[in-house]
């Protein structure tokens, strides 16, 4: 009952207060350069990289960014910066 009106409260700052939904509801936060670079935000850990891919855990759910010649510019608990040539994004429901 308790998640239930947290979730609820979470809505309503959402909506009400026009808080980002990101920080609110602890959703990550994708800035994305052409195809060069990406930035994500509120991730809870890497998972897997290689030059080819990367993996991110969500709060729910993970992240799958595929392409070549990655490297990763900037790690930070919460934070990434991954730059090579990005062919594609998916995030994966748990």
């Amino acid at each position: 009952m308790a998640k239930k009106w947290h979730q609820r409260m979470k809505n309503w700052m959402t909506k009400t207060l026009e808080v980002p939904p990101d920080v609110t509801m602890d959703l990550p936060r994708i800035t994305m350069i052409g195809q060069l670079h990406i930035y994500i935000e509120n991730h809870k850990g890497l998972l897997t990289f290689t030059d080819q891919e990367i993996r991110l855990l969500l709060k729910q759910g993970q992240l799958l960014i595929k392409g070549h010649h990655f490297v990763i510019k900037t790690i930070l608990p919460e934070e990434i910066m991954l730059e090579g040539h990005i062919e594609s994004v998916i995030f994966i429901e748990s």
